[in-house]
């Protein structure tokens, strides 16, 4: 197999939801001395967004995009420890979640597959987190990112106020904020605070790397 067939091989796995062939075919790209970030983005990747979609378009149902998740996962085991990592600088620290009231996580596991594919340290809260554990693990964790996603309109006043917390405790500055998710946009992102929104995982993954640049040194922000 060449390249593009290991790639699209990793995209149909993922939509046919074939975790044994997804890590199969990651393994084989590494042995084809294939970059594993391609890998994982062009291959993985696009085939979670192409279930994402088919999600929103009810083609497909939670059973099949769980399915096709864990066969995401099986291939990023494989292709994960691989990425290539700068070594000169300590790596960027990602806090994760989907928050309280919501608890559908797909779209929040996409964006933490993309930010940890260049290289963050991705911290993941998991789903319904109570509004200040975002604080909480910010701080814990000398965060430079914190990501809060939600799929439910009933659940964006929890977004804001996960975003207040930070305000109210006096380290909104210290961290960069992405919110996201299928009702949340650009305008409702700076109406509560928060830096931006992003329409998709590979958006929310480019603008991290470039929001950290904007940030002092973590020992300098958070002591």
């Amino acid at each position: 197999m060449d390249e593009n067939e290991i790639i699209n091989g990793l995209t149909n796995a993922v939509v046919n939801g074939k975790p044994d062939q997804a890590s199969e075919l990651a393994q084989q790209a590494l042995d084809d001395g294939i970059d594993p970030y391609k890998a994982i983005v062009d291959g993985l990747a696009k085939g979670m967004e192409i279930m994402s979609d088919k999600y929103e378009n009810k083609e497909v149902f939670m059973p099949h995009l769980l399915l096709s998740s864990n066969t995401m996962y099986a291939g990023m085991n494989v292709l994960t420890p691989h990425l290539k990592k700068d070594d000169s600088s300590k790596q960027a620290v990602l806090i994760i979640g989907t928050v309280e009231g919501d608890v559908h996580d797909i779209g929040k596991n996409l964006v933490k597959t993309m930010m940890t594919a260049t290289g963050f340290d991705a911290i993941d809260l998991g789903k319904d987190v109570p509004i200040n554990d975002f604080l909480k693990a910010a701080k814990e964790n000398k965060a430079d990112i914190v990501s809060i996603s939600t799929l439910m309109t009933s659940t964006m006043d929890n977004m804001e106020s996960a975003v207040k917390n930070f305000k109210e405790d006096g380290t909104r500055d210290k961290v960069k904020i992405i919110v996201g998710g299928a009702p949340v946009n650009e305008e409702f992102a700076k109406e509560i605070g928060a830096d931006t929104s992003k329409d998709d995982a590979m958006e929310a993954a480019k603008w991290a790397e470039d929001a950290i640049k904007e940030l002092p040194p973590a020992e300098e922000r958070w002591g």
